[in-house]
């Protein structure tokens, strides 16, 4: 790819901040209230869960500069540990990290829109997911531009949440000071409500998925990954506490459609319905980021595993046009067989069990100085690798432990992984 066809730090931003900016951050509140109704707990879930991605982000930019290319944590984990493992990694993104992630935004599209345009909300997601990856399979500078114009408009709509909600409170709120937290911070609620967080959080990692992309991505990628990580997680914390500010706690507790509710709390029925509209463009801005990363992951594994090898070839214009389709139909199929519920509460383990490994790789790779030497280098190495583990191992006991039928289906889904790569060492011998 010519050098004048790749995106600078500003664009690569933009991607994390649109894979970050998306369901989550619309939907976390209501599962965390069920547990926990102390502002001070509710918030600290936030803050420390945007310091972990900050970390996390810290470290697969120095990964990203030590193993310059694209595919994320497929090719990292294939460099630092074996190619099997950076194919079981591609194999959840796939499967899970993406088109899952796309189907869940799609879902929620639909149902935000089918009220106001009287179609079966499966109808509208299908065809979000099917314009959008058209949109996004010409040129890199087409992909590129029609992001950063989505990625405007979440900031706007999330700014203008921010600034009404921070306003004169609501006198029916669910703000609680109180000094009740000491007894909240302790206990498997706590670390299951920190997945429904961290799962708001996901995408941070999203621009070293699209390394090859980047220019001089040395400097360019761990501007990218740390100030959109820093810029989004401000906003959350400060979008949480808008939506405690206006909303009654009965109306939210236990609630998926936090952003619907408060914006009608905010503004009244009528322009509440026209903010919940601009949350699902909001949405549409999600999916678009997704399917212009995602593909990235399936084609450095068709570079090298025959089996996905007719995913390879991209455009002449160097974008993965088949990667892009097999996505989309990945996308619909789950639209159409499963629920939004089933598909977060599965994928959650999984997806946190290949960061960790990649976090924790990058401890492996210094140790045994792999990669190139004059990579990026991490700042408050090892600190906040160790950091990184010890918040993700505590939350994924819990959750095993707690929710250990879900957990064991996203476990399922890596056996999958594991045969089709036994499948492709056949096709090879």
């Amino acid at each position: 790819m010519h050098a004048g066809r790749k995106i600078g730090w500003v664009s690569a931003a933009a991607v994390v901040v649109a894979n970050m900016i998306g369901t989550g951050v619309f939907t976390s509140l209501g599962l965390q209230l069920q547990a926990h109704t102390n502002t001070w707990v509710i918030l600290s879930q936030w803050a420390i869960c945007g310091l972990a991605a900050l970390f996390g982000a810290f470290s697969y930019a120095e990964l990203g500069t030590r193993f310059p290319h694209s595919g994320g944590e497929y090719h990292f984990l294939t460099k630092i540990y074996h190619p099997m493992m950076g194919y079981l990694s591609g194999w959840v993104s796939l499967t899970v990290g993406f088109a899952a992630a796309i189907a869940m935004s799609a879902m929620a599209t639909g149902l935000y829109l089918g009220v106001f345009a009287g179609i079966p909300g499966h109808y509208i997601a299908i065809a979000a997911i099917i314009f959008i990856s058209t949109a996004h399979s010409f040129t890199v500078r087409q992909s590129s531009r029609f992001q950063n114009a989505l990625t405007l408009l979440k900031l706007g709509l999330v700014i203008f949440l921010i600034l009404f909600g921070l306003g004169k409170a609501s006198p029916d709120n669910s703000v609680d000071w109180s000094t009740t937290w000491q007894s909240d911070f302790s206990g498997p609620a706590y670390a299951i409500s920190l997945f429904y967080v961290m799962y708001a959080f996901s995408g941070w990692n999203a621009a070293a998925y699209i390394v090859d992309e980047i220019k001089s991505p040395r400097k360019n990628l761990p501007l990218a990954l740390i100030s959109g990580t820093v810029v989004v997680s401000i906003l959350f914390i400060l979008l949480q506490l808008s939506f405690l500010r206006q909303s009654p706690l009965y109306l939210i507790q236990n609630k998926v459609e936090v952003g619907q509710i408060a914006a009608e709390s905010m503004f009244g029925p009528q322009i509440g319905k026209i903010i919940s509209l601009l949350i699902a463009g909001l949405l549409i801005a999600g999916i678009s980021a997704m399917i212009w990363v995602g593909p990235r992951v399936t084609r450095a594994m068709a570079g090298e595993h025959r089996i996905w090898q007719f995913f390879a070839r991209d455009n002449k214009e160097g974008v993965p046009v088949r990667a892009i389709w097999l996505q989309t139909i990945i996308s619909i199929f789950m639209v159409v067989t499963s629920s939004f519920e089933d598909v977060l509460i599965y994928s959650s383990f999984v997806l946190q069990l290949f960061t960790t490994l990649t976090v924790a790789g990058l401890l492996w790779a210094r140790w045994k100085n792999l990669g190139i030497k004059t990579a990026y280098k991490s700042p408050l190495f090892p600190f906040a690798q160790l950091f990184f583990l010890a918040f993700s191992i505590w939350m994924m006991v819990f959750l095993l432990q707690e929710r250990p039928k879900e957990s064991l289906l996203g476990l399922t889904n890596l056996l999958a992984g594991a045969g089709s790569y036994w499948l492709n060492k056949r096709m090879r011998e």
